[in-house]
């Protein structure tokens, strides 16, 4: 299947307390995160095109654009919402995966249960089960406990027929509605199912310094 990959990577990313975009921060392994991330799709036959959405005028971005040939650079936005929106306007295949920029540790393998799930699916993300018991508090009260077998944690890559999520986004954008993932777009402005495909718990996103190694 193949397939255009929008990686988000526009956050300040203000936990980090790096002073610039933590997608620019350097691993143990001497690349930095962006660098990680996009390598992975990279080994990937079918993904057809890259879209990196971060600071254009970041003379990294460029040299990134200049050393991967099927990388382009889109404008990121004021959120992720836009920045995605932003990316998905710019691809060119019938299928997109969108991942974060943050997310370094993504596998092929992970990459792979998301293209054979959109072989029979419009719409796919990757999910963990959850190890704890999750409770909804307001006002340092507990109000209620969530049934811990009917939770899953989002991850990314989330792939869809590219005309599908452009539409969900096209909506949200005329509507002002923000979302926190990007299946949740599908699941508010269509009837599409989104299939659940199992993620690893080392496909973790990078948020705070203690999560670099």
């Amino acid at each position: 299947m193949k397939y255009s990959a929008v990686i988000v990577a526009a956050g300040v990313g203000q936990r980090m307390k790096l002073g610039f975009n933590k997608a620019y921060a350097k691993l143990s392994t001497g690349k930095t995160i962006i660098e990680t991330t996009v390598e992975v799709f990279l080994q990937d036959p079918d993904c057809k095109q890259i879209v990196l959405v971060t600071d254009m005028e970041d003379p990294y971005s460029k040299q990134l654009s200049a050393q991967y040939g099927r990388l382009v650079v889109a404008r990121g936005g004021a959120t992720r919402q836009e920045s995605v929106y932003s990316g998905l306007k710019g691809t060119l295949c019938d299928y997109v995966l969108i991942h974060d920029g943050a997310r370094p540790y993504v596998s092929l393998e992970l990459i792979e249960r998301i293209k054979r799930a959109l072989e029979t699916e419009k719409a796919a993300l990757l999910a963990i089960s959850s190890k704890d018991t999750v409770k909804r508090v307001k006002d340092g009260y507990v109000l209620e406990t969530y049934p811990r077998s009917e939770l899953m944690l989002a991850q990314t890559p989330q792939g869809f027929e590219t005309d599908l999520i452009l539409e969900c986004y096209k909506k949200a954008k005329k509507e002002g509605y923000l979302a926190t993932d990007d299946a949740s777009l599908v699941e508010h402005y269509s009837d599409v199912p989104v299939k659940i495909v199992e993620g690893s718990p080392s496909n973790f996103k990078i948020t705070t310094p203690d999560d670099l190694r």
